[in-house]
């Protein structure tokens, strides 16, 4: 099951066991002799619908951000074109990512998390974590590694021992196609 997966059932369930709290709640509420224990169960489950109703905003949310074919621009590919030119070759590569990028330019050694941050950065003129280009090249990283569960997946990708910088090559090679073939289909 995809990530993208996972973040569409979970909300749905959520919805549904709010909705049986609900109607549970609805159900008790003409009851005239309620005791003690009967309210603490009503106040329980009316906090637990809240709570699940709270969830799946917070996993919708998670799901909006994370869905795959965000709309791109032509600066989303301008942004994979200026990553794949600063990793030139293995020379270029920092194969151990901290995600702390100063040294990266400072070196002009570059793991695949701090070119794609350079690059945001030298095309939109700030970093946006959640672009289109970067968003596509998690997705390829998680099609790359068959679902592979990373915290921190560009990274997580770039310093996996059995990554070798072709692979590093190749997943920004495979997000700049989807990205130009998203540009030349028509827009609504």
């Amino acid at each position: 099951m995809t990530r993208f997966e996972v973040l569409l059932v979970i909300p749905l369930l959520l919805v549904t066991l709010a909705g049986l709290g609900l109607r549970w709640l609805w159900r008790k509420r003409g009851l005239r002799q309620l005791t003690l224990t009967k309210k603490a169960m009503m106040m329980v489950v009316f906090l637990g619908c809240l709570l699940a109703l709270s969830l799946t905003g917070a996993a919708s949310w998670v799901l909006w951000i994370e869905r795959p074919n965000k709309p791109v621009t032509t600066d989303d590919l301008r942004i994979l074109e200026k990553a794949d030119a600063l990793l030139k070759d293995e020379s270029a590569w920092n194969r151990n990512d901290e995600r702390a990028c100063d040294d990266d330019r400072a070196t002009g050694k570059f793991s695949l998390f701090c070119a794609l941050e350079t690059a945001c950065t030298e095309v939109l003129g700030e970093y946006d974590h959640r672009r289109a280009a970067l968003q596509e090249v998690r997705v390829v990283v998680e099609e790359a590694t068959q679902q592979r569960r990373f915290e921190h997946r560009l990274m997580d990708f770039n310093n996996l021992p059995e990554t070798r910088f072709d692979d590093v090559k190749q997943v920004l090679r495979t997000s700049a196609q989807r990205v130009a073939a998203q540009l030349k289909q028509p827009q609504p």
